[in-house]
């Protein structure tokens, strides 16, 4: 057997011929993305594009949803978008109906408002529990009763946070909210494993975006950050986004309620 052959049979096993299946690819796919018009969302819909998936992209913003788009096409992918406010019940049904059917669902809409707790106002526990938790389980909800309906599988990837598995101070009503979104993240797991769909959660440590960038400018609470990372350093939206893409993808078909943390180390220490 020559160099080439030989090398072949070994990156193929047991396909023969030296193929390898790209476990990777999203080809095929179609992906529904929920806070796509920025941040680590924006980051996950063109890492699904660029794998192949059928992107829909849903936030606020149409704006900002159009940005996206025309990116991913610029690119060679497939896009469109439809702009909704998630925390709406009623814009939520019909922009889930005007997405129409997938396979892939990424909760990815979030926001955070850090306060001491005796300081946390009413209407902004509302309106975290409501975007974080509520319009988490409601998207969720629809998007599996099409699933069932059509009798296909499928994978949920919930963007929740390092704070869903551990505590701060300042941010009770996040940590508890991020929680929330990790304990749906199993219980469903287990739910509908047998329909074959399967329910990941991926964790970030703080990652600089629109959302954090205010908190991230004041030096000391940027160097408490990073005295918290083993790994020394934030991430990107993009490194959230490639493990958000292999969740969604066949090389990660044996995970499911798992959360995939992508935190730098925080919640090893």
């Amino acid at each position: 057997m020559n160099d080439r052959r030989a090398h072949a049979a070994v990156q193929g096993g047991t396909h023969g011929e030296g193929h390898v299946p790209d476990r990777s690819s999203l080809r095929g796919r179609r992906a529904l993305v929920t806070g796509a018009g920025r941040g680590i969302g924006r980051a996950a819909a063109r890492a699904l594009a660029a794998r192949g998936a059928d992107v829909v992209l849903m936030a606020r913003s149409s704006a900002e949803l159009g940005e996206v788009a025309d990116a991913i096409r610029a690119g060679g992918g497939r896009a469109s978008t439809v702009p909704v406010d998630l925390t709406d019940d009623a814009a939520l049904s019909a922009a889930m109906r005007e997405a129409g059917d997938a396979d892939i669902l990424v909760n990815c809409a979030g926001t955070n408002r850090p306060a001491p707790l005796v300081q946390v106002a009413a209407r902004d526990l509302d309106e975290l529990l409501a975007l974080n938790f509520r319009a988490v389980f409601l998207t969720t909800q629809r998007f599996v009763a099409s699933l069932l309906e059509r009798g296909r599988r499928g994978v949920i990837v919930n963007v929740t946070s390092q704070m869903g598995h551990v505590g701060a101070p300042d941010r009770s009503v996040y940590c508890a909210t991020k929680h929330a979104v990790e304990g749906l993240t199993k219980a469903l797991a287990v739910e509908l494993a047998g329909h074959g769909i399967r329910v990941i959660s991926v964790a970030p440590t703080f990652v600089e975006t629109a959302m954090t960038g205010a908190y991230l400018a004041d030096p000391r609470f940027r160097e408490s950050v990073l005295a918290q990372i083993p790994l020394g350093r934030m991430g990107t939206p993009e490194e959230v986004a490639d493990v958000v893409a292999f969740a969604a993808s066949p090389a990660a078909e044996l995970i499911t309620g798992s959360s995939l943390l992508a935190d730098g180390g925080w919640v090893a220490r």
